[in-house]
């Protein structure tokens, strides 16, 4: 028993040294930083000086107000995340900007932008307002956050961080380019030491960084959203629908142009249980006999049996025609008569998925 709680013991301190590491300093000890400056030698005035060679020198005039030992911050800047669709960074640059190309030609890409920053903001409870008239120039409110010790009812604030930024755009003339530059223009820390609004240059630097990269990936969300609801769109989209063809005729009128759809008409045939015996492709005819599929039990149970269209297993003819950028396809029977709207509405489930091409591509 005793020496489990030993081994709890050991346990507990190596989760408290491990919470203690301090993740901006190096490892090791900091020895150099005791050491003093040796002396300059002195040498007599009768003797000549030895030779001093100046390619290594280093001066004494640098780094007396920096840190140094423990107080040094090792940690490596930040970098932006260029994750969203056509968005690049300059390299070279130390700033926390980002530009976005054109990739929505439906939408103006500084509104698209800036609707992202809008909801990213507003997602952390934060208000964002515009500073210029020429509305280039956004800054928001307070960003707070605090570190809390103890437990339940006996917390305490231990350390409180506020920060503001600007967010500067820059739009190129043909309006296809916007960059987005980040900067922390106030800061305010209060802990138990008191009261400060400055902020290493590093720190600064991540949270401008830290900033940048939640509006980029705000950004890339509101892309992918939009993905999304563009394919939802087109899932859903009617390409083909019941009309008449320029004989006034009931036919199916397909959002396809009439060489496009001519030339994707066998994968229909070839689907569906027809079987083309000739065609005329002058005249855009297809003459195809009709036989129903036989789905099988085993086809049925793999889910690749095929969705049946009801009319009789007979001789039909379908005739496409142009109707302005759409094509109109008429369906005849072996005798050339027209079938009626009431066929085309009872098959109309079947044929619309089919004259759509949704399961070939």
């Amino acid at each position: 028993m005793n020496r489990r709680i030993f081994y709890f013991s050991l346990l507990s301190l190596a989760i408290t040294g491990c919470g203690s590491v301090n993740n901006k300093t190096a490892m090791g000890d900091f020895e150099y930083a005791k050491e003093q400056e040796a002396q300059k030698i002195v040498i007599p005035d009768n003797l000549d000086n030895p030779k001093e060679a100046k390619d290594f020198f280093i001066t004494d005039d640098i780094n007396h107000q920096g840190p140094i030992g423990v107080n040094v911050d090792v940690r490596a800047p930040s970098l932006v995340l260029p994750v969203a669709s056509s968005s690049r960074v300059v390299p070279g640059t130390q700033s926390a900007k980002i530009w976005f190309d054109q990739v929505l030609e439906d939408t103006d890409l500084n509104t698209f932008i800036r609707e992202a920053l809008k909801e990213q903001l507003a997602s952390d409870n934060v208000i964002l307002t515009t500073v210029d008239s020429s509305d280039s120039v956004l800054e928001s409110e307070w960003y707070h956050s605090e570190v809390l010790s103890g437990y339940w009812l006996f917390e305490s604030v231990e350390s409180s961080e506020s920060l503001r930024f600007r967010f500067l755009f820059e739009t190129k003339p043909h309006g296809r380019s916007v960059a987005v530059t980040v900067e922390l223009i106030d800061y305010m820390r209060t802990d138990q030491s008191g009261a400060s609004k400055t902020m290493d240059i590093i720190d600064k630097q991540r949270a401008e960084m830290a900033m940048l990269n939640e509006i980029v990936a705000q950004v890339d969300f509101k892309y992918r959203l939009k993905q999304r609801e563009n394919r939802l769109m087109r899932a859903n989209q009617k390409f083909v629908t019941i009309g008449e063809n320029v004989e006034a005729e009931p036919a199916y009128i397909a959002e396809i142009d009439i060489e496009m759809l001519w030339s994707n008409m066998p994968l229909f045939f070839a689907d569906y249980g027809f079987e083309i015996t000739d065609l005329n492709e002058s005249k855009k005819i297809y003459f195809v006999d009709f036989v129903k599929p036989d789905n099988s039990l085993w086809a049925v149970i793999w889910g690749d049996d095929t969705p049946i269209i009801d009319v009789d297993d007979a001789k039909y003819q379908f005739v496409l025609a142009d109707l302005d950028g759409k094509t109109s396809v008429t369906l005849y029977d072996g005798n050339g008569n027209v079938l009626p709207v009431e066929t085309l509405e009872r098959i109309f489930p079947v044929m619309e998925a089919g004259l759509s091409f949704r399961d070939a591509f």
